[in-house]
């Protein structure tokens, strides 16, 4: 199938038998009918897809995890912060995210159906709360001719409704952050569009932090009389938890008036023995308009009491804020609506991008809300340094980036429970740094504070089996923790492998530096960091062990592709040392550090010697250099380090650690290899492949898809001047994901060519926006118009 076309979207409204496109629903982005049903079946990564070598391999691993995981779930009676043994099986039902950042989130599927809950930051709970629907009245003269709950359910409980609405008469529409529903109402001649709004805003710190959202609907009567229409929202206080029915909830109404605007609600208080909630329903009073008119408009909130969420900076921490949330919400949204279109603009009137891609990029931000993101207030007795003053070579205690912006955190993904997982958002990180800069800030200011700690508490390591330090010094960290033990002080994940063997993160953390520097021209972030920068890179020179200006592997030394064994210098982690090694320089010279910048410049010309002499073989850039059997495998993210120089306005002259001629032919030979090879180019790029063009099964990673390198991989080819084979690498995992699997708003870490997918709703796909950022360095970027290219 030729990827340009529009089979695959068209597939997804093929059952839609009405003419009627709504009321200012856009072109484009995700466009669904009600009624289709996805062909594609998929299951999660279970033991029993292991290859037999690799599973003889990790016999011991499995054993150890297996103890820790009876002893987590049987004993301490918490979840996992990663549960091999319950994945979630996949629902293709989701919809695009309720609420703002970082103050939990609900989400509403396709059809209707809210579904899944985060009201316990970073905790989901999946359930379908069937009573919480819109349901549609018709009056004609005083006499009620249609009443409809707007749902194709029809579940054995609330007989009394009226359920079984036909799917083939609506079509659901994302565009995030808002999204459209649009029934039409069969023999009624009236059409209804719903809009969800939420303010998920760039470069807004205030209104994008609110836990709010608002649905808008419009009514387009084509009668030649007039009706009354009414919009009901019903909504159960929980989320269809068991703690649901553990008593002591209650409801309030409200009513409140400021400003000549009235607002009147419902406040549904859940107490929980830990963190109990308010959800609140409320509408603004307005006079209504027959026919055609824009009529009522619902928000909705949940309100978390546990933290100091950033909203209530605004709004204070008493638990009192929904009515003046609602309030400000159901008066405001058209001024966020605006702020909207002024940001997705630009995007979505360039000619020369296709329709996919313009859906992805927007879409693929839910995760930046349904991450299980948390935005706190820094606490004025907080000390982030991690004990060492800027004197000493460390941090001030409260940076002014974190005092004014607070804390961010979001997770591994909604199946690995860990924030800040450091080696993922190193790919993430561009979707922040480009649209909220002060939180990617924040969260290296957090990272940083952590390198200088030392914890020599002795920790188990799954991977090996030995025993550690749980936190060693000078040594960027794997993650945060996990939101259901010690969020912000500990990481779990410290239990995979000793954080001293991560050489990759500090790497990636010098990178993050210097590229942030780049992008928000902050001369105050880039001094607080440069002593970091120095602590890891000092670091990471103890292992160029035979001074050739190039750090070495072994075992599995990078976290992030810790399922392949690795001997020697790589092409990823040696790519990635070079470029931090590049950034070094550049920093040592912005900071007039001279000596700094020649010790670095000396570095830097051994280890390119080395690295071509290592790792070059006429194409690409084998994937290791011990010159076993997989050793010269084709490594679609070869060239991560230079994507990172690009992204950072290098690569070239001084600051060049890559020759161009070798770039681009490693990246068309990923193309052709990697991308063409696989699936018949159909499903984005495949981790390793050797050359003969199959894939390399040598490991349970490299076989697999991992959509964020695939972006990030697109993003580089783009920077090449690639644009085309760019694009259409990262369509294929596009139309995989969202038109053919179903995993809309649940995008995974990994797939396989056929049957299986792992860890749904990943941090990883946010590096989508590195791609935006490649196209942004176009030359004559933004003179073409919506007529130079088709459209799909």
């Amino acid at each position: 199938m030729d990827l340009n076309d529009s089979t695959s979207l068209a597939e997804l409204m093929s059952r839609y038998v009405s003419t009627e496109t709504g009321f200012g629903v856009p072109k484009d982005g995700w466009r669904i009918c009600l009624a289709h049903e996805f062909k594609e079946k998929r299951k999660p990564f279970q033991a029993k897809d292991v290859s037999l070598s690799n599973m003889i391999e990790h016999v011991s691993l499995g054993v150890r995890y297996l103890r820790w995981w009876y002893r987590k779930t049987q004993i301490e009676k918490k979840a996992p912060f990663i549960d091999m043994f319950r994945a979630l099986p996949l629902r293709q039902i989701y919809g695009a995210p309720l609420g703002g950042i970082g103050g939990g989130s609900i989400t509403r599927g396709w059809r209707g159906d809210f579904c899944r809950w985060q009201l316990n930051p970073g905790m989901y709970h999946y359930k379908t709360v069937i009573a919480n629907q819109f349901t549609v009245c018709l009056r004609r003269c005083g006499q009620t001719v249609y009443q409809q709950v707007l749902s194709t359910e029809r579940p054995p409980t609330l007989q009394g409704w009226n359920w079984g609405y036909c799917g083939e008469y609506a079509f659901y529409h994302a565009l995030y952050p808002r999204a459209w529903t649009v029934y039409h109402l069969p023999g009624q001649n009236v059409t209804l569009t719903c809009r969800q709004v939420s303010p998920v805003i760039p470069h807004d710190y205030k209104d994008s932090s609110l836990p709010v959202a608002v649905f808008v609907w419009d009514i387009e009567n084509k009668n030649d009389y007039a009706l009354d229409v009414s919009i009901m929202f019903t909504m159960v206080n929980g989320s269809g938890h068991k703690d649901d029915k553990s008593g002591g909830h209650w409801n309030e109404p409200f009513h409140l008036e400021k400003d000549r605007e009235s607002v009147s609600g419902v406040l549904l208080h859940h107490q929980m023995p830990v963190n109990p909630y308010t959800l609140c329903i409320a509408a603004r009073e307005k006079v209504m308009r027959q026919c055609k008119s824009r009529s009522s408009r619902f928000c909705l909130k949940g309100l978390s009491q546990q933290f100091s969420l950033r909203y209530t900076h605004y709004y204070g921490t008493k638990g009192d804020a929904a009515p003046s949330l609602s309030h400000y919400a159901l008066t405001h949204y058209s001024k966020w609506e605006e702020s909207i279109d002024e940001w997705q603009r630009p995007i979505l009137q360039d000619g020369s991008l296709p329709a996919w891609y313009k859906s992805a990029l927007f879409n693929e931000l839910y995760f930046v809300v349904d991450g299980g993101t948390v935005w706190v207030e820094l606490p004025e007795d907080a000390d982030i340094s991690g004990g060492l003053r800027p004197e000493d070579g460390g941090l001030p205690a409260q940076p002014e980036v974190v005092k004014d912006y607070g804390r961010f955190a979001y997770l591994e993904g909604q199946e690995y429970r860990m924030y800040n997982t450091y080696d993922v958002h190193f790919y993430a990180s561009f979707a922040l740094i480009m649209l909220w800069p002060k939180l990617a800030l924040s969260v290296q200011y957090d990272i940083a504070g952590s390198v200088v700690q030392h914890d020599p508490t002795e920790r188990l390591n799954l991977m090996n089996g030995r025993y550690s330090p749980v936190k060693t010094r000078g040594v960027v960290p794997h993650d945060i923790g996990d939101p259901d033990d010690e969020p912000w002080v500990r990481a779990n994940a410290y239990m995979i492998h000793d954080t001293a063997d991560w050489k990759d993160l500090n790497l990636k953390f010098v990178l993050q530096v210097y590229r942030d520097y780049y992008l928000t021209q902050d001369e105050q972030y880039l001094k607080d960091m440069w002593p970091i920068c120095q602590t890891v890179m000092e670091t990471e020179l103890k292992f160029d062990k035979d001074g050739d200006g190039l750090i070495e592997n072994s075992g599995y030394a990078d976290q992030t592709y810790d399922g392949w064994k690795v001997t020697g210098p790589s092409a990823y982690c040696g790519g990635l040392w070079l470029a931090s090694v590049c950034m070094m320089c550049k920093m040592a010279r912005v900071l007039n550090c001279e000596s700094v910048y020649q010790r670095y410049r000396d570095i830097l010309e051994r280890g390119r010697a080395a690295f071509d002499k290592l790792l070059w073989n006429g194409k690409y850039y084998n994937y290791d250099s011990s010159g076993q059997s997989m050793s010269n495998s084709v490594m679609s993210d070869q060239c991560a380090g230079h994507w990172f120089l690009r992204a950072s306005g290098l690569g070239d002259d001084d600051y060049q650690a890559f020759p161009k001629e070798k770039i681009c032919s490693a990246l068309k030979s990923v193309f052709d290899l990697n991308v063409m090879s696989f699936s018949d180019g159909q499903m984005g790029a495949v981790n390793g492949m050797r050359p003969e063009g199959v894939p390399d099964r040598s490991s349970v990673q490299s076989d697999e898809v991992w959509v964020g390198v695939v972006y990030g991989l697109a993003a580089t080819m783009i920077h090449e001047g690639m644009i085309e084979e760019g694009m259409r690498t990262a369509e294929g995992c596009y139309r995989a994901v969202w038109e053919r699997m179903g995993m809309a708003f649940q995008t995974p870490e990994a797939y396989c060519e056929k049957g299986i997918y792992r860890s749904l709703a990943y941090m990883r796909p946010l590096s989508i926006w590195a791609m935006q950022l490649a196209l942004n360095n176009r030359p004559n970027h933004g003179k073409t118009t919506d007529t130079d290219v088709g459209q799909d």
